[in-house]
């Protein structure tokens, strides 16, 4: 699958909680950063689920460009 538009050349930290499934936004045209919002309607994108395994601070990625999907792998780095 492409990478979608970069929104940020640095990750995007969110509170998750525990045992909650969240929809990170793989084209980057959300209005709801970093989560979809379904703006990828039309296209080849869809979100990327996961769900918390605990609660606390995870960074998603920003830039799209990660390997390790939805969250930062430092790829903005390079851009």
């Amino acid at each position: 699958m492409p990478k979608g538009k970069c929104v940020s050349k640095s990750p995007v930290a969110v509170d998750v909680e525990a045992g909650k499934t969240y929809g990170w936004c793989s084209c980057g045209l959300t209005q709801k950063e970093p989560f979809c919002d379904g703006s990828h309607k039309g296209t080849e994108f869809h979100p990327i689920k996961f769900t918390a395994e605990a609660d606390g601070k995870k960074y998603l990625c920003g830039c799209r460009q990660t390997a390790n999907e939805p969250f930062c792998d430092g790829a903005h780095k390079g851009l």
